[in-house]
């Protein structure tokens, strides 16, 4: 007999229902801070306990839902945002009615609602589906939304939620307050206040939720193509990040992580910037409702275009004229020292440092030679090295670059100087690691580096592992942080850029890791920071150096990324590659 089909019942709905629209709490807040902002609220306050897993607390000036409203707006597919049954024209953030259902299936959500024309406030509770009555309470105008104990009614799903830290929603109510400059937004997480934003303009909001000194290099953009406008500010090509926390996009008012939109930035700085670098831009799509599809993903993160090959071009377009200008003298470049709050020489745009500011390489840290690259003399080759040297010795520098050098088994090298380099001083970090802790040098002035508020937050609650590092910060007011000691192999690095891409790096192994994963890319982070350049000039010494300390090095053959540090084309690649044989 056919197996019988059934209705599911009401609550397992409405569970199921809640893991495609409430995935992790930042969807339970996204969904929250939306209804706040449709409902035309001026003042927006998040408060987050345990990441959002304990308790999300939503309080709004908005217009308020009426008592009697209340029971049908816990009720699946019940919206005050469509008026009617179209589905093209989408004006507001939320439309599915699905969200406080869900919440409410999956957790203990309590609203307390009251409009300007309402004498008192009423509340209504929902819990794992069960709901209660209606039920006069106090509060002012607006709406406060309590969520608490998220997914206590599906433990199944509980279980693979990551550690508290990792789901908290704050890079939700950063991505939301960045879309919404007009709205005054605090963002309250733990027992730390991570911003306090009144009602600004666009710029101001950028500047301060990227930080005062990256929003000072940014480049303001602007085009136009039928009915489709884009604005917004950009970094020029000198500054990068290490990962894409610093991209905001937002189309028609609603913050989005489109894939296409991401893939248009990184083609438009594909020929300037670096791979493995990022943008730094915030991006605002304004077009016609009828040519956007919102209804492509349940947290409506994700568009559809109607014209998204003209959407494409007109992002490439807009960003590639915008970097082909001439750059104000005012903005220096990302590589210059970073501004800080410590005295310090400013030079010309353009000008070489002096040597005191000079990047120190491989040569004079470890070799201690006296006289600069460019001075010395090159001598002869050398004769070919013992066999006990498999890399060979140095013939020449190609491209300012490679090293070559020919094997005694008459192979020819050839080495990328500053990945391989990149693995050197990676492996020493992680022995000074391994051994306990890596050696730090205190700076002779500590260097001050503005963060957004919520990097800032980040990077202090890892201080103690960065300690570990050999880097020791302390916070330095709001959205600031004070470096005082660098890791000792780095020699000299740019503290404020190390400082940055160590955030993006944890960042990005924000996710359920061992320590020991992290720690991983941080050593790896910092080992990209002390190694030679590219377009470095060595002597034949240092590249003899460069070769045995390669040889004598674990897992030299690859950098810290995974790329090859030199290839080896023995005699018989070479005619292969020149006919001589088959």
């Amino acid at each position: 007999m056919p197996p019988q089909i059934r209705r599911l019942a009401e609550t397992t709905v409405n569970r199921i229902a809640a893991g495609e629209v409430i995935e992790r709490p930042a969807a339970a807040v996204k969904e929250l801070v939306e209804n706040a902002l449709d409902a035309g609220a001026k003042r927006i306050e998040v408060i987050l306990a345990g990441g959002g897993i304990e308790r999300i607390e939503i309080i709004d000036d908005g217009c308020g839902i009426a008592a009697e409203q209340l029971a049908l707006a816990i009720e699946r597919h019940a919206t005050s945002k469509l008026a009617d049954e179209a589905l093209v024209r989408i004006t507001t953030l939320g439309f599915r009615g699905e969200a406080l259902p869900s919440i409410g299936a999956a957790a203990k959500l309590t609203l307390i609602s009251r409009p300007a024309e309402q004498d008192s406030a009423y509340r209504i509770n929902v819990s794992g589906g069960a709901v209660s009555e209606v039920a006069p309470a106090p509060g002012v105008t607006g709406t406060r939304a309590i969520v608490e104990d998220l997914f206590y009614a599906t433990p199944a799903r509980r279980k693979f939620l990551r550690s508290p830290r990792a789901e908290a929603a704050e890079r939700t109510v950063w991505r939301l307050a960045l879309a919404a400059p007009h709205v005054a937004f605090r963002l309250v997480s733990g027992e730390r206040v991570l911003f306090d934003l009144p009602a600004q303009t666009e710029a101001a909001r950028v500047s301060a939720l990227f930080g005062r000194e990256t929003a000072a290099s940014l480049l303001p953009l602007e085009a136009e193509r039928e009915d489709v406008q884009l604005t917004g500010l950009i970094g020029p090509a000198s500054l990068s990040r290490a990962t894409m926390g610093l991209q905001s996009f937002v189309v028609n008012g609603r913050p989005v992580q489109d894939p296409m939109l991401r893939l248009s930035l990184r083609l438009a700085y594909r020929d300037v910037m670096q791979a493995g670098r990022h943008a730094v831009a915030a991006l605002r799509l304004t077009l016609p409702e009828e040519a956007l599809d919102v209804n492509v993903h349940p947290a409506k993160t994700e568009l559809r275009f109607a014209d998204a090959n003209g959407i494409r071009s007109l992002v490439i377009g807009a960003i590639t004229r915008t970097l082909e200008r001439p750059v104000s003298l005012a903005l220096a470049p990302a590589a210059a020292p970073a501004p800080s709050r410590a005295p310090a020489p400013r030079l010309p745009f353009g000008a070489p440092p002096p040597p005191s500011y000079a990047a120190r390489g491989f040569a004079e840290a470890e070799l201690a030679l006296a006289a600069p690259p460019a001075a010395r003399q090159f001598s002869a080759p050398p004769a070919p090295p013992p066999t006990e040297h498999p890399l060979g010795a140095p013939l020449a520098q190609i491209l300012d670059t490679y090293i070559l050098a020919a094997a005694a088994d008459g192979s020819l090298v050839i080495v990328d100087q500053h990945a391989a380099h990149e693995r050197l001083t990676e492996e020493r970090l992680r022995e000074e690691f391994t051994a306990g802790r890596v050696a730090s040098q205190p700076l002779l002035v500590p260097v001050v580096v503005d963060f957004p508020p919520i990097e800032a937050a980040r990077l202090m609650a890892e201080a103690g592992t960065l300690e570990r590092l050999g880097l020791e910060i302390e916070a330095f007011g709001p959205g600031a942080i004070l470096v005082r000691a660098v890791p000792a192999a780095l020699k000299n690095p740019d503290a404020a850029g190390l400082l940055r891409d160590l955030a993006g790096e944890f960042a990005e192994s924000d996710a359920p890791l061992a320590l020991e994963a992290k720690l991983d890319g941080a050593l790896a982070r910092l080992a990209c920071h002390r190694s030679i350049r590219a377009g470095r000039r060595l002597a034949l010494e240092e590249m003899s150096a460069l070769l045995r300390e390669m040889e004598a090095t674990p897992r030299a053959a690859t950098c810290s990324h995974g790329r090859p540090t030199f290839l080896k084309l023995s005699r018989a690649d070479l005619e292969v590659m020149f006919g001589r044989r088959n």
